[in-house]
């Protein structure tokens, strides 16, 4: 009776520990258990219903030329809906909260302009992948627009007037996105992995430069250098390496950045140098006298 009470208690056991339920799209896209440890001044500095923006003097390679032009980084928390995957209306429970970047680009080659826009949507509280991306580009001889979407793969739609380009959807497998770097540069610098391992790179430069949208080899490096982190990514196979420079101290301020990729058959970067910062509740300023907001970013 003995050894019967115990391997009843045995099959009991595991029975509670070895069941495994199916995990919803939520479920697989907020992994409870798994936190990323914010910085203790995190909430005091990102939740006072303000963005932080910040313009910086750009010089874009396009077409094997520097062009001079300006950048805005915006960054806001926000409340997300994890099936939707849009910003939520309302208060829920269910909804996620995501720091959001919003990053414009605006330079002239030759007689036409470029407008370019990313916006990235990371969980703030947990140590997992951006939930959404979207990257559009703007200029005279058409538009290209990116989504890409987490849900149990990253689902992508791609559009574009090149025929090279064409309309295309895709599913990949998860691993690191670059565009999810900056976020993650901001919530925890020392949360992203050192080394090398599989990335997607950002959707700019994959839409912009034509090439695979995929997951590529690359080496990924964070060091200190007097007040500043210098965070770096490095794809071998693209011959192309982005670095961003950021105070060391919180709230990791991007000071700017350096891109250095092959265009025409040169190695060439995109640079970028921080103007100024202001925090705003910019959506509320959108009236005439609200302008000169503008003026103050160098804009």
């Amino acid at each position: 009776m003995k050894s019967f009470s115990l391997l009843k208690s045995v099959f009991f056991f595991l029975l509670i520990f070895c069941t495994t339920d199916k995990k919803s799209t939520t479920d697989a896209l907020e992994p409870k258990a798994n936190l990323t440890q914010k910085h203790v001044k995190f909430n005091d500095y990102w939740y006072k219903g303000k963005a932080e923006i910040t313009s910086y003097n750009l010089l874009q390679v396009r077409y094997g030329e520097l062009h001079k032009g300006k950048a805005v980084t915006i960054f806001v928390t926000e409340d997300f809906l994890p099936e939707k995957q849009v910003k939520a209306d309302a208060i829920d429970k269910n909804n996620i909260p995501v720091l959001k970047l919003n990053t414009t680009k605006n330079f002239v080659t030759g007689i036409y302009p470029y407008s370019l826009m990313t916006s990235t949507f990371s969980p703030v509280k947990l140590n997992q992948q951006a939930i959404k991306i979207s990257f559009s580009s703007q200029e005279w001889c058409g538009n290209t627009f990116v989504q890409l979407n987490n849900k149990n793969r990253f689902e992508i739609d791609f559009h574009s007037y090149f025929e090279s380009n064409a309309d295309r959807k895709l599913s990949l497998k998860k691993v690191p996105l670059e565009n999810h770097f900056w976020n993650l540069l901001r919530i925890n610098p020392y949360q992203i992995k050192k080394g090398r391992y599989k990335v997607i790179p950002s959707m700019e430069y994959l839409a912009l430069h034509h090439q695979r949208i995929r997951a590529y080899d690359a080496e990924t490096n964070l060091i200190e250098k007097a007040d500043f982190l210098y965070f770096s990514v490095y794809y071998p196979t693209l011959k192309r390496k982005l670095s961003i420079k950021l105070t060391k101290e919180f709230p990791f301020s991007i000071e700017g950045w350096e891109e250095l990729f092959i265009s025409r058959g040169k190695k060439m970067t995109t640079t970028a140098t921080k103007i100024k910062t202001i925090q705003s509740a910019y959506w509320n300023k959108n009236r005439t006298i609200d302008k000169s907001l503008r003026d103050g970013l160098g804009l």
